[in-house]
């Protein structure tokens, strides 16, 4: 069970870094939690690949430093529907 969860967290990993995807998308994808996502890479996966972890990292750190911007595109979109 142990690798599983290991190899699951690679995946997300890799999902992220390939397409810099955010937590919510690699969710989507994987048909998992957000939660489950989240623990994977910020607890898990430093435990077993460190530099895998690093690179995750700062796409997530990007993300989060975008997320304002994104909110604010989202908000215009839905009103220029309207």
């Amino acid at each position: 069970m142990r690798t599983d969860i290991e190899e699951r967290a690679c995946d997300l990993a890799l999902y992220i870094i390939e397409n810099h995807g955010t937590v919510r998308s690699a969710a989507k994808k994987f048909g998992i939690s957000k939660s489950t996502v989240h623990k994977d890479l910020s607890q898990r996966l430093p435990a077993f690949n460190r530099p895998l972890y690093l690179q995750v990292k700062d796409v997530l750190e990007q993300n989060k430093a975008e997320r304002h911007i994104r909110g604010g595109i989202a908000t215009r979109e839905k009103y220029k529907r309207e």
